[in-house]
């Protein structure tokens, strides 16, 4: 499969300050990579770079095979974007919005009814063709949007907080259509929001400071920061200081249900410890497993390791 999105030695500075610094992306399958950062990472500076918004101070961007900056029309045939701000014009019913954005898209007039029936079906808004967009409720509205940004069948589409401002129902029926999209089209999703790239994405792309601290799967971001706690359930529990005795271990937490929380040192092989110390003293082990880190966790300790871009 090609190369639908590259990325190459990408900076950027606004005045004397870089916002993106050494920026290298390569997406090249269907599905949605998530654009993770906290507010002002750089990843709006990214997308406006990649949309052609934004003529970068360094480095360079293809979309399927087109350097933006030579053939810029023709790059950006192959995207679509949603910012996090609807481009809407409230005004318009959905289809002479929609019919609007067919003839800025460029496609033939004699396509464009098939174009707009088609995007208003896949995200569900052909019973309001008629309706005026701003009578629309905000789900509705965001639908819209991204019926704007998919309405020329684009290799890549680029989405910013796409759920943001969205009640949960809204957000679950956004999440369900942002899927049934990415099955044919590769889709980066930029969101500061943790439980929102976990749900969505197979990838990830984390942004701090202007630099990536973290680029790889879904699965391998979650288990990034090592277990630090074990959770052990005993038939006969042991007293605190029969715990602490065991090397390695920091602290002990007490739950109920005849369960205790076992904090750790790194490098301890702590499980195998308690279940020696457990068959020694009889405390008759039920379950022990290791707690998984909480994303916010590994957010917050990726967070530190962002590089200053001054």
């Amino acid at each position: 499969m090609s190369t639908i999105l590259k990325i190459e030695n990408l900076s950027h500075k606004y005045t004397s300050s870089w916002a993106v610094r050494d920026i290298n992306i390569e997406l090249d399958q269907h599905g949605v990579v998530g654009l993770l950062g906290s507010n002002g990472a750089g990843k709006s500076t990214i997308m406006n770079i990649v949309c052609g918004v934004l003529k970068p101070t360094e480095g360079k961007v293809w979309i399927d095979g087109i350097d933006i900056r030579q053939q810029p029309e023709l790059a950006k045939a192959k995207l679509g974007f949603l910012p996090q701000t609807l481009p809407l014009y409230l005004d318009f019913t959905v289809e002479e919005y929609l019919t609007y954005a067919a003839d800025l898209r460029f496609i033939p007039k004699q396509k464009v009814k098939a174009a707009v029936h088609e995007a208003m079906e896949k995200c569900g808004i052909g019973h309001f063709s008629s309706r005026l967009i701003k009578n629309l409720s905000g789900g509705y509205r965001q639908r819209a949007g991204i019926a704007q940004a998919i309405i020329h069948k684009p290799e890549l589409i680029i989405l910013d907080e796409p759920t943001n401002g969205l009640d949960p129902n809204q957000i679950i029926e956004a999440r369900k259509l942002i899927r049934e999209i990415a099955a044919e089209h590769t889709v980066l999703l930029s969101s500061h929001v943790l439980s929102e790239i976990n749900i969505l994405c197979r990838d990830i792309i984390m942004i701090e400071g202007g630099r990536i601290v973290f680029s790889d799967t879904m699965d391998a971001f979650n288990n990034y920061v090592q277990p630090q706690t074990l959770l052990v359930r005993l038939e006969n529990m042991p007293a605190e200081e029969s715990l602490m005795a065991i090397p390695g271990v920091t602290k002990v937490q007490f739950l109920a249900d005849k369960q205790v929380r076992v904090y750790f040192e790194d490098g301890a092989d702590i499980a195998e410890l308690v279940v020696a110390k457990s068959i020694q003293q009889n405390w008759r082990l039920k379950e022990i497993n290791y707690e998984k880190s909480l994303l916010d966790d590994v957010f917050k300790q990726l967070s530190t390791q962002s590089i200053p871009t001054n």
